[in-house]
């Protein structure tokens, strides 16, 4: 029927239904002093700015007295400089980089406890993704898998049928590659 109306719909019913955003992930690395309070005050200022911190990861450097932090955040409409510019102001940060994907390794190790019934199944999945059965008994089965956490999240929607009873990950950890070029912005690796 041409030049036929719709029905009449309140505006909450025709009002468009938003869908979530993709996250627009930024990684920073940060060197810091291994001190007590750094890791939470770095970790406030994010909260204070409404950075959601996607993952974090913290260990000691070859120098005990520094720690590395990698900071993965979703940045909707932030200043990426700006984040960096903040961290840099704080007393215990002695360096701060952005990691650009192209420019950077990134790993992420999981565990997960999975039904294995079929453990031949299981191994074949995660061979694929270069990972190990470390523990298995009664048709369950302990696995680790080190990988690009895109690759994780392809592993672990493979292992989902088998169930998933336990799952842990650690957050992404990134090294700036060797070929890449310097950062901009006076920040270093």
């Amino acid at each position: 029927m041409s030049g036929a109306q719709g029905p009449n719909l309140s505006p909450e019913e025709t009002a468009v239904v938003s869908l979530p955003q993709e996250p627009d992930l930024h990684i920073f690395a940060a060197i810091v002093e291994n001190k007590f309070g750094v890791l939470a005050r770095i970790a406030g200022l994010f909260s204070r700015r409404g950075f959601n911190i996607f993952s974090l990861a913290v260990a000691p450097t070859a120098d005990p007295d520094y720690s590395r932090i990698t900071i993965v955040v979703d940045v909707h409409n932030t200043d990426v400089n700006q984040i960096a510019k903040q961290l840099d102001k704080l007393v215990n940060v002695i360096n701060i980089s952005e990691l650009h994907p192209s420019d950077s390794l990134e790993r992420e190790l999981m565990l997960a406890r999975v039904g294995a019934v079929d453990l031949e199944a299981v191994i074949e999945v995660i061979s694929e993704y270069g990972g190990e059965v470390l523990d298995h008994a009664d048709g369950e089965a302990i696995v680790s898998v080190s990988a690009h956490p895109d690759r994780l999240d392809r592993c672990e929607r493979q292992l989902r049928p088998f169930g998933l009873h336990v799952l842990q990950r650690t957050g992404r950890i990134a090294l700036r590659a060797l070929d890449a070029d310097e950062p901009a912005v006076g920040m270093t690796t």
